[in-house]
């Protein structure tokens, strides 16, 4: 039967009996959970989908909920019930509710044993009907479910009506916050739920007190009572049974759900409304501190994480409120001091503890907090937690360091990457510490590790230099009086391990803006960057920070350029084929940038002799696998290089584009030379795209870096792109040619050759496009941006007659709407076209011609056949042709609207009125414009909430 449901009917038009349409369902079902062809799965669930959204299937789903029905088939069934509930309650008539409640009811019951899966879509569907009947048709249901059916032959045992029962209640708030409702009906709604928790709070600290209840039950009252908390529930009015979890946190059996049940309670902001009731929250959960301590020193990971949790969601989410409560202030301390504890765990995290990473957010927040006080109070609180902060900072340094070589050596890579992140968000921590400690935390620092490098005191160097590195990074320390003795004592290290060593770099590193400021300590500090470079083991760090002093103190290292050029040729000689040569070749870019003009071309050519003398020799070669990263690895040091090689550093910005004095001829002689060689490469690599890519990202970096410098190579390169994309069209070429538009197109000595290379991009693009652009995406993004970078810089180029812009402007419409529009718009909406439709005639006469088919496939996209994510850049396009062309706009809408079908059977006639009168009055608001097209999108689906069927 398999292959005959790809052409089984629509389930309305089959004519099958009710029994006939059962067999066939189960038919499906069969294919779908268990034939091994793909296409039979996809096309019985398709099926599937399509029948549960028939009319038919009010009536199938009680056949599939028979007790002979395998459970798959009865889980379908309940599914099935639940989605004619939850999005087709219209098809019913009010006279009908009452039996579908009671039949529901019946099914609920009888299925109290099981199958699992399938009593709980019953719960599902049942809460599902109860929201839509509450509060008229059903005005306590709650009430009415506690109070259960009469005594009948369907009456569960006691244990299963109670865990169905609290099924039931714990479903109800769930389908609540997951059913899409219109505000005012939300807000009833949770009015009305609200109201039954006296009716819920008695049943759950009566089962959860009671030791009669099992464990089963009483974790499904700790999930019931997460359910209705979300709901708002006050916590004065379940603080009783708040306390009862605390008491349930005694059984190992229900620790988790307690835990999870009382975080969910702690971390809901509503809380803060119920102040007295918060702050009497406090002891109970300091009354857990002993536990803690026991189980971090016993190494229970697991009790030690969930005390955790609760603390931190207790001191975390209310920490504001807490603070203000001055009374409180000493039970706050407490607790703080118990948050302390959890970030110092004893072990190694994540190997050996995992809770001190939950509490790192929560020092922000108090500081944060404390901060935002007003000022007497905040100087109260900062001489009160002065002292916590400081022992917090110990910690975090304790908690920094490594385990030890070889125990961190067996570390899985995983272990590895999050104790790497973990140091990060201390590093952060130290950060928010500052604020609090200011400069008497880098003098702390400062004593501690020249009593360590200088005396004979014992502690991680390691980790105080790490604490350094942390604040130096983010917080302005020009004006630290400590530094110039850090700066003394790095050199003074003994240096014992890679790890260490790498933390000195890095330490370097995050003081390259101070070191710009006091450049006479270069001198101390250069040689360990250079040293550090010549080692293997360091060399991520080391390179890391040669760049960041190349960049920051470019205009003081005249004197070391000869040394920091020869290590850097060496470490990029010897080194693989990796990113940290691309990171020093544009650190050499910083230092060159610095230098007098008449020194650049000697170092310039003396560095990239190498590399132009090894490109040379693989330009002769013919192309093989082995040369291909070669030959991409030398464009790319290229690349790098001519990112940050800055001649005119004093040049206007790129947005600017203000022509700027013209480049030294030694820059443009080392270029045109890069340029033969590249011309060679291409003549044997022409048709492999990552040597092309790797080609268009030398010239696009220097184009970028060296602005109008770069003329003296436009006619050179425009020819050579030209070549390129014509043999093998990449979006890379097109990306290159749009910066030399930006930069070039307004200077009339340029204008020529970069007109001509456009012209044969389009030319080329636009047959790509009639052959098919679906298998073209990218490039068909960046076309649409180079023509939308000539529409802002230089539109005179569609004066020319050999620029077809009819095609041009009609190349989107043939797109997938899905992958296409977005890069559509970028020529259709803000890069002015309809602006200039006026005083273009080429572009006027497009729009006249070509417009209507424009707007049709506009509104198509709008009313279905595009995803809705995109509506705002078809609204975006309706903007800009209702502000320049509204007359044209206004005549396309009336035509293409009057079809009934169009864009959707959806609407009516006057529903496309009101939407046409209502976008054609918003010519200067953009938003309301998104909103009109939204709501008729909407419409146009069948999502009616808000609309024009109101109107």
């Amino acid at each position: 039967s398999g292959p005959l449901l790809l052409q089984m009917e629509p389930v309305g038009n089959t004519g099958d009996s009710p029994g006939e349409l059962v067999v066939t369902v189960e038919n499906a079902l069969q294919q779908l959970y268990y034939d091994p062809d793909m296409e039979q799965k996809n096309a019985a669930q398709r099926w599937l989908t399509q029948a549960q959204a028939s009319p038919q299937a009010w009536h199938f789903c009680w056949a599939l909920l028979g007790p002979d029905k395998l459970p798959e088939v009865q889980f379908f069934g309940a599914s099935t019930l639940h989605t004619k509930i939850s999005h087709h309650w219209a098809d019913l008539q009010p006279d009908q509710h009452p039996g579908l409640r009671t039949q529901l009811l019946s099914h609920v019951l009888r299925f109290s044993s099981g199958p699992r899966m399938v009593l709980t879509r019953l719960c599902v569907a049942l809460a599902s009907l109860a929201l839509n009947l509450v509060p008229q048709a059903w005005p306590k249901p709650v009430a009415d479910l506690v109070r259960g059916p009469q005594e009948g032959p369907q009456e569960p045992p006691p244990h299963a009506r109670c865990l169905v029962l609290l099924e039931l209640l714990t479903v109800l708030p769930e389908e609540f916050q997951s059913s899409r409702l219109a505000q005012a009906r939300r807000a009833q709604l949770r009015e009305a739920l609200a109201g039954e928790w006296a009716t819920v709070c008695p049943l759950l600290r009566r089962l959860l007190q009671s030791p009669d209840s099992p464990g089963p039950v009483k974790q499904r009252v700790l999930r019931c009572l997460s359910g209705w908390t979300a709901l708002g529930v006050a916590l004065e009015e379940s603080r009783g049974l708040v306390e009862d979890c605390f008491s349930a946190l005694g059984d190992a059996e229900l620790f988790d759900a307690a835990v999870e049940t009382i975080v969910t309670v702690l971390s809901q902001p509503d809380c803060q409304r119920c102040r007295a009731a918060l702050g009497g929250l406090i002891p109970v959960v300091l009354g857990l501190r002993e536990r803690l301590e026991a189980a971090a020193g016993a190494g229970d990971m697991e009790t030690t994480h969930g005390i955790c949790r609760i603390a931190v969601a207790l001191g975390e989410t209310h920490s504001r409120v807490l603070l203000e409560q001055v009374d409180l202030w000493q039970d706050y301390l407490a607790l703080v001091n118990m948050i302390l504890f959890c970030t110092g765990t004893p072990g190694h995290y994540p190997v050996s503890e995992t809770s001190s990473s939950l509490t790192l957010t929560f020092w922000y927040t108090l500081q944060d907090d404390i901060m935002s006080l007003e000022e007497e109070r905040q100087a109260l609180y900062l001489s009160v937690y002065r002292e916590v902060y400081v022992r917090l900072v110990e910690v975090l340094l304790q908690k920094a360091h490594y385990a030890p070589e070889e125990e961190y050596a067996s570390w899985s890579v995983d272990d590895k990457e999050q104790f790497r992140t973990y140091r990060v968000d201390i590093s952060d921590t130290l950060m928010y510490v500052y604020e609090m400690l200011g400069a008497e935390l880098l003098s702390s620092l400062y004593e501690r590790l020249g009593g360590l490098v200088l005396g004979p005191g014992r502690g991680d160097i390691e980790a105080l230099l790490f604490g350094f590195q942390s604040i130096a990074e983010t917080i302005d320390v020009n004006y630290s009086d400590v530094i110039p003795g850090l700066i003394g004592l790095l050199p003074r290290i003994s240096i014992s391990t890679v790890l260490l060593a790498d933390t000195v770099m890095y330490t370097i590193g995050s003081l390259a803006e101070w070191l710009a400021d006091h450049p006479v300590m270069l001198v101390k500090i250069l040689p360990m960057v250079l040293q550090g470079l010549a080692k293997p083991e360091l060399s991520v760090s080391s390179v890391s920070t040669l760049k960041r002093i190349c960049r920051e103190c470019q205009h003081d290292l005249a004197p070391y350029a000869h040394d920091i050029i020869r290590v850097s040729q060496v470490h990029i000689d010897r080194g693989p084929l990796s990113s940290q040569c691309m990171w020093l070749m544009q650190g050499v870019g910083f230092l060159l940038s610095s230098l007098p003009v008449e020194a650049v071309l000697g170092s310039l050519q003396s560095f990239l002799s190498p590399h132009i003398q090894r490109l040379e020799s693989l330009a002769q070669q013919q192309p093989c696998p082995s040369s291909k990263p070669s030959i991409i690895h030398i464009l790319g040091l290229l690349s790098s290089l001519f990112t940050t090689l800055d001649i005119n550093r004093h040049a206007p910005s790129l947005e600017t584009a203000v022509p700027a004095p013209p480049t030294p001829p030694q820059v443009v002689v080392v270029l045109q030379q890069v340029l033969t060689l590249i011309q060679n490469i291409l003549s044997k690599w022409l048709n492999d795209s990552e040597v092309v890519e790797a080609v268009c990202g030398v010239f696009e970096k220097s184009v970028r870096t060296l602005l109008h410098g770069f003329g003296p190579m436009v006619p050179q390169l425009s020819a050579m792109l030209g070549q390129i994309y014509c043999t093998y069209p990449q979006s890379s070429a097109l990306d290159l040619t749009r910066q030399m538009v930006h930069i070039f197109a307004a200077e009339r000595e340029f204008f020529s050759p970069v007109q001509d290379l456009v012209k044969v991009l389009t030319s080329a693009t636009l047959a790509i496009f009639q052959q098919g652009p679906r298998d073209h995406p990218d490039i068909a993004d960046s076309f649409m941006q180079l023509h939308a970078q000539i529409f802002k810089r230089k539109p005179d180029f569609y004066l020319s007659e050999h620029l077809d812009v009819s095609s041009l402007f009609c190349c989107g419409e043939c797109f997938n709407i899905e992958l296409f529009v977005p890069s559509v718009t970028h020529f259709k909406d803000k890069t002015e076209l309809f602006p200039r439709f006026k005083d273009l005639p080429a572009v006027g006469a497009v729009v006249l011609s070509e417009g209507r088919l424009l707007v049709q496939t506009l509104l198509q996209a709008v009313g279905g056949e595009a995803p809705r994510s995109l509506g705002d850049h078809f609204s975006e396009v309706l903007f800009s042709m209702n502000r320049n062309c509204v007359g044209l706009l206004a005549r396309w809408l009336e035509e293409t609207l009057q079809d009934p079908t169009f864009p959707s059977t959806l609407v009516s006639i006057q529903q496309k009125d009101a939407f046409r009168q209502r976008l054609l009055r918003e010519q200067t608001n953009r938003r309301q414009v998104k909103d009109v097209v939204k709501e008729f999108s909407l419409l146009c689906r069948g999502q009616q909430g808000v609309g024009y069927s109101t109107q």
